[in-house]
């Protein structure tokens, strides 16, 4: 294990401006840190506690001082993400992910209704008419709103898949029965916020598993957990990004790499930061697998002192300490 003195000394803290409001922030704040084999982050969510936050910074660490596996593929399919907006603002968002076949929409939001829902869904039906066309309720539905909103969706058009209707893996698996096949049932949070994530395959409640590389602990860690589920319950899996920097994004688009049979990534992501530690260009609706070291200028432009830089260094001062345990 690294020295944490070591990982505080290296450590940069950054907010990244974002264009449009995603899981209810406009700034994206991380701390990133140099190793031996290149760039790590820790940007856990500020609402997650200590014991789940560790994961993220044993993804760091894997990323700076262990290295990541080799690839199987140097060009990673992704798919666009649109977020709560508007109906009217879809193709705007939608224009940023030139050459995606693959839409993933956000449903469920706070403050919305299902008719701001379908009206998202069938603006970006009628701006992708070739496109598939999955939905993210980030576990916001209970199962019979889940229900009513999946059978009204698929009246329109079919959907891939629809993510985390609702919060547990007991409710993930009665909405599974219910659609009963009108539409793939995805585990996100049943995953990667789980004390087990083989649950999932034990109830029978997903037929695809979406993976992050930072909450799961690191891209190998990902990809034990992938293998496990397709080898217990024989599902799809989606290698998706928790709206990391361009450092954190690399170790994603790695593990999508390694990932045989993936389907499209939700790792578009970078589109949605005005300023970035690096880029990952969008090109034809892929992303080339590469990794990405911040310049001094691109640190200069974001990093933040003072408070905030307090605040996260105490954070991973607690996280090593429950990872050397």
């Amino acid at each position: 294990m690294v020295d944490v003195d070591e990982l505080v000394a290296a450590a940069r803290v950054v907010q990244l401006p974002m264009r449009v409001r995603f899981r209810g922030i406009t700034t994206r704040e991380a701390l990133v840190f140099e190793g031996p084999a290149g760039w790590g982050e820790f940007g856990p969510f500020p609402e997650y506690g200590d014991a789940e936050a560790a994961h993220w910074l044993r993804a760091g660490i894997e990323a700076a001082y262990e290295g990541l596996p080799a690839p199987l593929r140097t060009r990673v399919e992704v798919n666009a993400t649109v977020p709560a907006v508007p109906a009217d603002g879809v193709s705007a968002v939608l224009a940023q992910f030139p050459g995606c076949r693959t839409a993933k929409v956000k449903v469920a939001e706070k403050g919305q209704t299902l008719e701001d829902d379908l009206a998202r869904v069938a603006a970006v039906r009628k701006a992708m008419p070739d496109g598939a066309i999955r939905v993210d309720a980030n576990g916001g539905w209970t199962v019979p709103q889940a229900h009513e909103a999946i059978t009204r969706l698929v009246a329109d058009g079919p959907l891939d898949y629809a993510e985390q209707p609702c919060a547990s893996v007991e409710e993930l698996a009665e909405v599974r029965r219910l659609v009963d096949g009108a539409c793939d049932i995805a585990a996100d949070e049943s995953i990667r916020r789980a004390t087990d994530p083989m649950r999932v395959a034990e109830l029978g409640a997903a037929d695809v598993a979406v993976v992050k590389v930072a909450p799961i602990g690191g891209v190998r860690a990902v990809l034990a957990v992938a293998d496990a589920l397709r080898a217990a319950a024989g599902v799809r899996v989606t290698v998706s990004s928790a709206l990391d920097t361009a450092v954190g994004l690399s170790a994603g688009i790695v593990a999508a790499a390694c990932i045989e049979d993936g389907n499209a990534a939700g790792l578009g992501t970078g589109g949605f930061f005005t300023a970035d530690l690096g880029e990952h260009p969008l090109v034809d609706g892929a992303l080339a697998v590469r990794t990405v070291a911040p310049t001094a200028e691109r640190l200069a432009a974001v990093e933040v002192f003072g408070e905030r830089r307090d605040w996260w260094l105490d954070r991973l001062r607690r996280c090593h300490a429950l990872l050397a345990r």
